[in-house]
């Protein structure tokens, strides 16, 4: 269970860090990836908090 609290908690630092991204002066180009990046970690962050720790859909090295 500590593993995914942990798992969350570096989710939840990348989602507020492209969050501070997409507040300073990017490009459209730079827009695209970090909106792109942030969905992907948003949609990590659904499956973390949905998916038991005996079927994440993690690697193990991510856990």
């Amino acid at each position: 269970m500590n593993e995914k609290i942990a798992r969350l908690e570096v989710i939840q630092n990348n989602i507020a860090r492209y969050e501070g991204l997409l507040k300073s002066k990017l490009n459209s180009t730079e827009v695209r990836l970090v909106e792109k990046r942030l969905s992907e970690e948003r949609f990590a962050l659904a499956m973390a908090q949905f998916m038991g720790p005996s079927n994440s859909p993690f690697p193990d090295a991510l856990q």
